[in-house]
């Protein structure tokens, strides 16, 4: 059996993680598993989290947590024979969702007892690691405005979408592929990704591969308010690709201009924005586990 190591958040979606982590130790103890637990604080938890992973050398660390947790554990794992395992305990759980991981807990620990491991594409935004998703607009807004609140949850991240939704204008970027313009103009939102769906289960790019060696550049164009119920039942059917105020390109590596410095985040977390984004893929870069067949 693998040595593990936990990576836990302990407010990552407003659960709380103390009977989760007893159960945890539990699972080790019946599978004479050696593990160790990291508990995040906010304070240096990239930094301190390295420093477990150097002097207890796991083959698997597992994600306790949303998004953000997964994104932090995972760029220490980038390019290593470590592999990422996920227990989702966060408000939206995208990458599991988009990997079949089951969303219950123990489920989700069970995984770790019967898995196999598969080698997926990561993405390099300015430098910075992305993992599931990178938004620019709307839905960034959101994210950014849902990470500054204090209530977590599905209902929290809906009534804030709609609160910006109101009132968002569109803004202007430009994608230049392999140096040529592909698009200028404005968009309500842009979303860089290899994966599937948002944390919601909408699905913005319904037939993306996440190890093909590709990522997708999905535009959400300016449409009529009349128009956002279709696009949402678009998204949700996995039909999104046939609207008409959508626009994707594949490609390896890709640049954004984005003119107006708007909001961005990568997986789940809100970044500092540059007017110039370069975005390169990460070809089989990541290991994860996943449930056995």
């Amino acid at each position: 059996m693998a040595k593990i190591l936990f990576a836990i958040n302990p407010i990552a979606g407003d659960i709380d993680k103390e009977e989760l982590e007893q159960d945890m130790f539990i699972f080790c103890q019946r599978q004479k598993v050696e593990s160790i637990f990291f508990k995040t604080t906010g304070q240096k938890d990239e930094e301190r989290l390295r420093e477990h992973i150097d002097s207890f050398q796991p083959d698997i660390v597992v994600a306790v947590g949303g998004d953000g947790t997964v994104n932090m554990v995972a760029k220490l794992l980038i390019n290593t024979a470590m592999a990422l395992a996920i227990i989702p305990q966060g408000s939206g759980n995208g990458l599991s969702k988009d990997l079949d991981i089951p969303q219950d807990f123990i489920e989700a620990l069970e995984v770790i007892n019967h898995y196999k491991i598969k080698s997926i594409d990561t993405l390099l935004v300015n430098e910075e690691p992305s993992i599931h998703l990178c938004d620019l607009g709307f839905n960034a807004l959101v994210v950014k405005q849902f990470n500054e609140g204090d209530t977590r949850g599905p209902g929290a991240y809906a009534w804030i979408a709609l609160q910006q939704f109101m009132a968002y204008e569109p803004k202007k970027y430009t994608v230049l592929i392999e140096g040529k313009e592909v698009f200028s103009g404005e968009a309500f939102m842009v979303t860089v990704t290899n994966a599937k769906a948002f944390g919601s289960n909408a699905a913005i790019n319904p037939n993306g591969v996440i190890n093909d060696g590709l990522f997708e550049i999905f535009i959400l164009k300016p449409f009529p308010k009349t128009a956002s119920l279709g696009i949402l039942y678009q998204m949700y059917t996995e039909n999104i690709d046939e609207s008409e105020f959508t626009q994707k390109f594949s490609c390896q590596e890709a640049t954004i201009i984005n003119h107006c410095r708007e909001v961005c985040h990568i997986d789940g977390e809100p970044v500092p924005c540059s007017e110039v984004i370069h975005f390169k893929v990460l070809p089989s870069s990541l290991k994860v586990v996943l449930p056995a067949e």
